[in-house]
């Protein structure tokens, strides 16, 4: 494999220990002489997925905030190679131990130093190129307005899928329309920083070192409000208390978050409502009620 002779491992025996964990590519612990590495692949990943990968996991390890694995290389399936699949390299990070109190307090504080100073170019939300969330595309473009950028780059693209997957009945896009009206009114209360966002920090993205720190993988980044990756922790669950209470030490969240969670938390459930259909579609509807009046609650 060039990458590793690039990289001067010159063994010849290469081993792969197959890993589970994920749905979307295949994973190993590749070991070459003595050397180790984690390695995933995919035969038909969308274009350019594991190079936006790398690029999330650069941008984060900048921030010199939060451990993220080093990557060594990755291959998009093209050239004269193309019948190899795509595939990332990157440094293996011995883990699988439970998470521990430690490790969520240390990653509630490192995520709010990256909050902290990780001011986007320009003062703009955003990001320089589009990316994925898992497998679905995530556009990025400028916006100067956070609550023009959650409309038109993430609420209106989800919206756009889902009616061409047939999961958007017109009583469901009607209370959407509805909602997108209010969001400027919603958020305009507010002030609203662009700074670098994980993306998809949910506990399935959360590892920790022999050390029992913490390690993230598999972004989805993009310059956003930090109020966004915080509400995402809460809409599956797995956070310890520690983690809330040291990022409320370093960086407090703003008056109102408790009801705007679930707005931010409208785009992963469009997305899982396109992935996996309903009972998603419940939950989404359940929201935009809400928002445009017509619930007093959203359980």
């Amino acid at each position: 494999m060039e990458t590793l002779y690039l990289l001067g491992v010159s063994s010849t025996t290469i081993q792969l220990e197959p890993l589970h964990g994920g749905c979307i590519n295949h994973a190993a612990r590749l070991t070459a002489g003595n050397h180790t590495f984690f390695i995933k692949w995919n035969e038909s990943p969308p274009p350019g997925m594991f190079q936006k990968e790398a690029m999330g996991l650069a941008l984060i390890k900048q921030t010199k905030t939060i451990r993220v694995p080093e990557v060594l290389g990755y291959f998009e399936g093209e050239g004269i190679q193309q019948s190899l699949p795509a595939f990332i390299l990157m440094e293996f990070i011995p883990s699988g131990k439970r998470l521990s109190s430690y490790t969520f307090q240390n990653l509630g504080e490192q995520l709010a130093q990256m909050h902290l100073h990780t001011l986007s170019p320009g003062g703009k939300f955003g990001l320089e190129e589009d990316n994925y969330l898992g497998t679905s595309p995530q556009t990025n473009r400028w916006h100067e307005d956070w609550g023009n950028f959650f409309i038109e780059q993430r609420i209106k693209p989800q919206m756009e899928l889902a009616f061409r997957n047939g999961k958007l009945p017109p009583a469901r896009r009607s209370l959407l329309e509805k909602l997108i009206v209010r969001i400027p009114e919603i958020l305009g209360n507010q002030t609203h920083q662009p700074v670098l966002l994980h993306g998809d920090l949910w506990i399935g993205n959360v590892l920790n070192d022999p050390n029992d720190h913490p390690v993230l993988i598999d972004p989805a980044v993009f310059y956003g409000d930090r109020e966004a990756e915080i509400a995402y922790t809460r809409l599956f669950g797995g956070f310890q208390s520690e983690f809330y209470l040291a990022y409320q030490q370093v960086f407090p969240l703003e008056t109102g978050f408790e009801i705007r969670k679930d707005l931010y938390n409208l785009y992963h459930l469009l997305n899982h409502l396109n992935l996996f259909g309903e009972p998603y579609g419940m939950q989404v509807d359940a929201i935009a009620r809400y928002f445009v009046g017509q619930k007093s609650s959203i359980t």
